[in-house]
């Protein structure tokens, strides 16, 4: 049967990689869409969109008779599940099969046999698939741990403990059965040994209803966060010819024991001596899947297609594979906060193009990140002839995206790409428990946060009071945001340096900028020795420092700026220029209500003084006038930190005042008060 309508059970990313193959065959795609996914790109991207009433995927995505109904409703005659929600869900698959629909996917019954690792691995067992020997924890002791507690249903790092001491198993093995249960609707745990250091390396394999199963090398997936995969690789390095060997016959033979079909992935777990064991097989797309269509020069999804429509692979071996290709996922999280999923408006979002490149992405600027769906925003992916060229290709890549909006992990990324472990294919599924702490403390990555935060003051600068600070959120929205703050009459003196405040995110790292605005209009830097300004506008700064010129990017969102520099980039918020006097708390602190000279002190006036309270204690001179600063309350003087001569700010503090009711007042001369 020729597919001309194809419908894709799924969101986001995968959705949108399929759309693609689609347009490329002349197939007319159907998006369904959640609520909370209505304006998603993978809806725009459709030739047409059938909505799933409701947000949550228990109420969207994973309701299979909504799904068949929406396929039904826009005439397609396939079925596509992507990866996640109903992929692995064998109902489902007889569900689109017995509405007279082309299920692009495998068999059910190799969904089933798959879909319990218990079962999946007494079968595989069978086809003499390397395997761990299982641990049944009612009898495990001593000797058995560590210990791997893993669903028997489901994927994706659910339902998984690590148990390193006996005492905790019993604990350990009820939450991993409750998490099972809720994430999958099956609460099966089984145990195996833990394997230390062991490397996750996986085959894809894809085969037709004509008896051809191809291996399509390996793929190393070590690198891991939650037991969810952060960046991986084709082929996996360090693996001698033997061992590839034995990988590639053992996926071919998990695959015939199913009488599978189509794209699926067979996982095993690789000692650090070298010895494979079957983890699981996945039935359905890879995440990961476009290294090994990039290093195959295969198109995995067109390939399912064809043989959902009963044709024959094109060959009955496989392509030769043809240099090394890296893929990181970039998600909006916060790896130094526990990996914490981040929401929110994406206001920006642009990877180089190139050569070797490549972007699979759900999102476009203005798009925003919910908090139904996983936070994964787009996987990048550098191809090239060599492992170090394809790393470095992709490292540069990240490191010139500008990504503004939520938190990211893509400096953790970039940071990972570049570490010598990495570099030196040192690879092992515990790579962020070692080297997390590294990969995210202060001054773990390149760059000059203060020097881009000078770079921001002055494209500020220049902008000047009247500019449109950007879109604060929304496709197409632009805001004004709030104008430089001004204090009646009073202004700047050109001469004088001013100063701009901002705070570092996520780190929360305050840069105090100074400069200065001659009369030529330049903005140029002060108290910065080695730094000259080259050219500066609203968005785009260049300086010299220490001899060599820099460019930045700058961006501004409302009270956020972005600074896209060529080795990295940052985030800031602008602070208050001043500080508002009403953010002090403290009691009988006396603060400059505005910007002036201190000309004098009440005579006497010093720290251990009783003072009365409405007495003037210091003169501030502005504007040409003179104004006094009264004690708010009789009490003694605990505080003096102004001094005649001194330039002082808007809210700076200028001396404290504790209350004493009972104290008898010294009284201090008062001078005359003088225009």
């Amino acid at each position: 049967m020729t597919i001309t309508t194809l419908l894709v059970a799924n969101r986001g990313e995968i959705a949108c990689r399929i759309f693609r193959t689609c347009r490329d065959l002349g197939i007319t795609t159907v998006a369904v869409y959640s609520d909370a996914d209505a304006d998603a790109l993978h809806v725009r991207e459709a030739d047409l969109a059938v909505r799933l009433p409701g947000a949550a995927p228990a109420d969207t995505y994973l309701r299979g008779d909504l799904v068949v109904a929406a396929a039904r409703a826009a005439g397609a005659d396939a079925v596509h599940p992507g990866y996640g929600f109903l992929s692995e869900n064998a109902a489902f698959a007889a569900a689109v099969q017995d509405a007279g629909l082309v299920w692009v996917g495998p068999p059910v019954k190799a969904i089933e046999l798959m879909a319990s690792k218990t079962r999946a691995k007494e079968l595989m067992a069978g086809a003499g698939v390397p395997l761990l020997a299982p641990v049944d924890p009612a009898t495990a002791g001593p000797d058995d741990v560590p210990l791997l507690l893993k669903a028997a249903a489901g994927g994706g790092g659910r339902g998984m403990r690590i148990v390193r001491e006996l005492d905790a198993l019993p604990g350990e093995l009820l939450a991993a059965a409750a998490e099972a249960a809720s994430a999958f609707g099956d609460g099966e745990v089984f145990a195996e040994p833990y394997v230390e250091r062991g490397r996750h390396v996986e085959v894809q394999v894809m085969a037709d209803a004509h008896d051809t199963v191809w291996a399509l090398g390996t793929r190393d997936c070590s690198l891991q966060r939650r037991h969810q995969k952060v960046i991986e690789e084709a082929p996996a390095p360090g693996l001698d010819e033997a061992l590839r060997t034995r990988l590639h016959e053992a996926a071919v033979a998990a695959a015939r024991a199913v009488g599978y079909r189509g794209a699926g992935t067979v996982e095993f777990l690789v000692s650090a001596e070298g010895r494979p064991y079957f983890l699981e097989m996945n039935t359905r797309l890879q995440v990961e899947h476009p290294v090994t269509e990039a290093v195959f020069g295969l198109d995995l999804v067109a390939l399912q297609l064809r043989v959902a429509e009963g044709e024959p692979l094109p060959a009955t071996e496989p392509p030769q594979p043809s240099g090394h290709a890296v893929e990181a996922r970039l998600y909006a999280e916060d790896p130094a906060r526990d990996w914490q999923p981040q929401t929110g408006a994406l206001l920006t979002l642009e990877v180089p193009e190139g050569p070797g490149l490549r972007l699979d992405t759900g999102y476009t600027g203005g798009d925003t990140i919910g908090v139904h769906y996983d936070p994964m925003i787009a996987k990048v992916i550098a191809h090239a002839p060599t492992r170090t060229e394809a790393v470095r290709l992709l490292a540069r890549a990240l490191e010139r995206a500008r990504i503004h909006g939520p938190v990211t992990n893509r400096d953790l990324l970039v940071r990972s790409l570049r570490h010598p472990d990495f570099a030196a294919a040192r690879l092992d599924t515990g790579f962020y428990d070692r080297h997390l702490a590294e990969l995210t403390g202060p001054g773990a990555g390149a760059g000059d946060p203060a020097t881009a935060a000078l770079a921001a003051t002055l494209a500020e600068a220049v902008r000047g009071p009247e500019a449109v600070r950007g879109a604060e959120g929304g496709r197409g929205t632009a805001v004004a945001g709030p104008a430089p703050a001004r204090f009646g009459a009073w202004r700047n003196v050109p001469s004088q340096p001013q100063r701009k405040r901002y705070r570092s995110e996520p780190d929360g790292t305050e840069h105090e900028v100074a400069y200065r605005t001659p009369r030529t209009g330049t903005p140029e830097p002060h108290e910065t020795p080695g730094t000259r300004v080259l050219t500066a506008t609203p968005d785009r700064v260049t300086l010299e420092v220490d001899g060599v010129t820099r460019h930045f990017t700058i961006t501004t969102h409302a009270d956020r700026v972005h600074v896209d520099a060529t080795d990295a980039s940052y985030t800031f918020t602008a602070l208050p220029r001043f500080t508002d006097p009403a953010t002090h708390t403290a009691p009988g602190s006396l603060l400059a209500p505005m910007p002036g000279t201190v000309v004098r002190l009440a005579e006497g006036l010093a720290a251990g003084v009783t003072v009365e309270a409405g007495q003037p204690l210091i003169w501030l001179e502005a504007m040409k006038m003179e104004h006094r600063i009264l004690a708010p309350a009789s009490g003694t003087l605990t505080a003096l930190h102004a001094a005649p001569g001194h330039q002082v700010e808007v809210g700076a503090l200028l001396a404290v005042v504790q209350e004493d009711p009972a104290a008898t007042p010294v009284p201090v001369p008062v001078p005359e008060e003088t225009a």
